[in-house]
């Protein structure tokens, strides 16, 4: 998403992915072995000194244990690289132009309107090019039909007079906007396709803090990206929507990411 954290609430994998917050660390098992009074010899055989000595039971034997890197989450092979795998092919890159004002920045994701709330128009001036037709910007959305709807977000194609969506597999689509929410910045398009790859929603209630998360979009227009990061707060107001309920996270997000997936690991 490209945002403060904007995006429509979490979606899900395809598959039943269990949350297991705890790390597993392979360590080494070190063993001691004590043997009272005896002494060692070069070749590592143990002899009795001039006192007597009572029998002892054989000491343990000291297996060792595998070094080999441990996935850091439980649940077989359900790993991030699986979960990426799932949810990509369902991230969308969105392209929308409108008739604006006289100046923009030709087609590049700092027209985010959220960023330059965030940031102040000072600071995309010099990215700006001279006077164009229209705007264009750049956004993400996520399959959540196969039948072709997608939502994204309604700063990124809410006033859109053109809007074309690329699927992970480069194909292109003319896109019609079904629907809008300018209080909670939620928007959705259709593409004329079938059979698509999608992700269904998750149940935002059930988020906590602290939990594993995975942001894929297309920051600056580079597809089918994924940063990892946590659920760092729930709830969150940023003054940048009339309606505010955002999830805050740590995964890196940046201009072009506005309206992609925000995937948790269950």
């Amino acid at each position: 998403m490209n945002q403060f954290e904007s995006s429509p609430k979490p979606s899900q994998g395809k598959k039943n992915w269990v949350v297991t917050a705890a790390l597993l660390t392979a360590g080494i098992i070190i063993g001691f072995v004590v043997a009272s009074d005896l002494g060692w010899l070069s070749n590592g055989h143990a002899v009795p000194d001039s006192s007597s000595v009572a029998p002892s039971s054989p000491p343990p034997i000291v297996r060792p244990v595998s070094t080999a890197p441990q996935p850091i989450l439980g649940g077989g092979n359900q790993t991030f690289v699986d979960i990426a795998k799932s949810v990509k092919p369902a991230v969308v890159n969105i392209y929308a132009a409108k008739s604006g004002r006289g100046e923009g920045s030709g087609g590049t994701p700092f027209d985010d309107p959220l960023f330059r709330k965030f940031f102040g128009d000072e600071f995309f001036r010099k990215f700006e090019h001279p006077k164009e037709k229209k705007e264009r910007g750049l956004g993400s959305g996520v399959i959540v039909d196969p039948n072709g709807l997608i939502i994204t977000n309604n700063h990124v194609v809410g006033k859109a007079d053109e809007i074309r969506v690329t699927l992970s597999d480069k194909r292109e689509f003319k896109a019609k906007l079904i629907g809008t929410d300018p209080k909670t910045d939620v928007a959705v398009v259709k593409i004329e396709a079938t059979g698509l790859p999608s992700v269904p929603w998750a149940d935002s209630d059930k988020l906590e803090v602290g939990e594993f998360v995975l942001a894929v979009g297309n920051p600056f227009g580079l597809t089918q990206t994924v940063t990892l990061g946590i659920v760092s707060a729930l709830g969150r107001a940023a003054g940048i929507a009339e309606y505010e309920d955002f999830i805050q996270t740590d995964a890196a997000i940046n201009p072009g990411n506005s309206g992609g997936a925000l995937v948790n690991v269950r």
